[in-house]
């Protein structure tokens, strides 16, 4: 039995050596690429070969490699985490590539995630979000109850956990039109405001966080629904309609 031959591509790969600094796209040519490959082993193979040629390896984000982190957010030929979808880039296999096809990989493209370096962004700007509210708050003093002994009905229950499968990988941000990070603040919202336990510090917690996300630079939701199509796990516009509630009950309440 023959192999099975490897793919020969063209890869358009944007460098840029920090934020201050003007970018490019640079190209670069890789043959025998496995189809059972990941998108990120193949990039692993690249620049193991560019080490080999005395030059800069392509700097890039990843961890686990489990589509968990969301840290290996890349822009590929035109989409957020490439031509699969309800995948994140370390889930993406080269089989979804043709021989010979050419491949632009860019990073997200926002102002509020600046570049870093190469295909790498600074998305600090999601975890000083989370900071202004994505939690909740606890009383250690011995009078906390079990969460499990708080009734909790089922829809709600699944809702809330459908709003938690956010990994913060920033592909709602990259893909929208605007730079709105409204899908990433609604889903943290919502994962509290349909809990009993996250009802204490609602409207603290909703105006601290779209304060904060304004603040970032992040643009305005026109309700086109790019951020859901592209979402890794499929996060739902109704959290954002569901923020938007909680934001107008919190500022008719603080009056």
């Amino acid at each position: 039995m023959s192999a099975k031959k490897g793919l020969h591509l063209t890869l358009k790969i944007w460098r840029q050596k920090n934020s201050k600094t003007k970018g490019q796209f640079e190209t670069y040519k890789i043959s025998d690429v496995s189809t059972d490959s990941s998108f990120l082993e193949m990039l692993d193979i690249l620049n193991e070969n560019i080490i080999n040629e005395g030059k800069e390896p392509i700097a890039f984000d990843h961890d686990c490699r489990e589509g968990i982190c969301g840290m290996c957010s890349l822009y590929i030929n035109g989409r957020a985490h490439g031509p699969d979808t309800g995948i994140t880039t370390c889930q993406l296999h080269m089989r979804m590539f043709k021989d010979g096809e050419t491949i632009v990989i860019e990073p997200w493209r926002s102002a509020a995630f600046p570049v870093i370096k190469d295909l790498m962004v600074d998305r600090s700007a999601f975890d000083r979000v989370m900071a202004a509210g994505g939690f909740i708050s606890v009383n250690t003093s011995g009078n906390t109850l079990d969460a499990n002994a708080i009734p909790v009905p089922k829809e709600d229950a699944d809702k809330a956990m459908d709003a938690a499968a956010c990994i913060g990988c920033g592909a709602c941000v990259a893909t929208c039109k605007n730079g709105s990070a409204m899908l990433f603040v609604g889903a943290k919202v919502s994962q509290f405001a349909l809990l009993p336990q996250g009802r204490v510090e609602a409207k603290r917690r909703v105006l601290n966080m779209v304060k904060a996300m304004d603040e970032e630079g992040f643009g305005n939701c026109s309700n086109t629904g790019a951020c859901e199509v592209e979402c890794p796990k499929g996060i739902s516009l109704e959290n954002i309609a569901r923020m938007n509630r909680e934001y107008m009950a919190a500022m008719v309440d603080q009056g």
